[in-house]
């Protein structure tokens, strides 16, 4: 999993992502909140852990601009020296899932990460297809299906197109990417990812003319839009009646 640390004691930051890095998860520190909540806005974590004082925008305030801004119920540890009642019950109510008193063992922290996770990703039903207008994605055998008809795509190919569609109108990083589909490889050639991405572009029609707009961002990664048309979509898939008639 994909978690993100707010803390601005570096040495601090540092050993949470050791503990949690050690246990098979992909830790990212940040040392204050406003580089924190660029970072969300960019691209996607399955759980935070944030301490309360850190420079810029404090982890209250972080915690307030994810439930209001973010649309998925996003999974937060509040990991702070602050101890008092009053402290722990504000930040619980104000949409924390979860409340650690430093210091904090590694096995304590694994354990709450753990319970935070189960609950928030493996008690659902897993899914077994996504759709996305006339995209849908079979996600036990990772076909894709587009407008009715199979388009035959690569394993990385179908990952990669569904994390662009998950993630539909939102920069994706080239890190982040790398993350995801080839799991922090370092051998992977520069352009693997051009590639691929070229490829998606013309196996499933991601161009203008057919409503998306599938765009590298300079020095930064790529952004899978929806635009609008001139004509309806329908207009280039299937004849209306009249037209049938004429």
């Amino acid at each position: 999993m994909r978690i993100a640390v707010l803390d601005d004691d570096s040495a601090q930051a540092d050993l949470v992502c050791q503990t949690l890095s050690a246990a098979g998860h992909v830790c990212h520190a940040y040392g204050a909140g406003r580089e924190l909540v660029r970072q969300l806005r960019r691209q996607t974590f399955d759980l935070l852990v944030l301490d309360w004082n850190v420079p810029d925008m404090s982890g209250e305030e972080v915690l307030r601009w994810v439930r209001e801004s973010l649309s998925e119920r996003l999974p937060v540890l509040f990991m702070t020296s602050r101890s008092r009642e009053t402290d722990i019950t504000s930040i619980l109510n104000t949409g924390a899932d979860d409340y650690l008193v430093k210091p904090v063992s590694g096995a304590v922290l694994l354990a709450r990460v753990g319970s935070l996770l189960r609950r928030a990703y493996y008690l659902k039903p897993p899914a077994t297809r996504e759709v996305f207008g006339d995209f849908e994605f079979d996600l036990s055998v990772k076909h894709v299906v587009v407008r009715g008809t199979p388009v035959s795509v690569t394993q990385k190919e179908f990952e990669l197109a569904l994390l662009l569609f998950q993630h539909m109108s939102r920069p994706l990083s080239r890190a982040h990417i790398l993350d995801v589909i080839w799991k922090q490889a370092t051998d992977i050639p520069s352009r693997t990812m051009d590639t691929h991405v070229s490829m998606l572009r013309s196996k499933l029609g991601l161009r203008p003319e057919h409503g998306y707009r599938l765009t590298p961002i300079y020095g930064y990664g790529y952004r899978l839009e929806r635009i609008e048309t001139d004509t309806p979509p329908a207009a280039d898939d299937e004849p209306t009646e009249e037209a049938g008639e004429a």
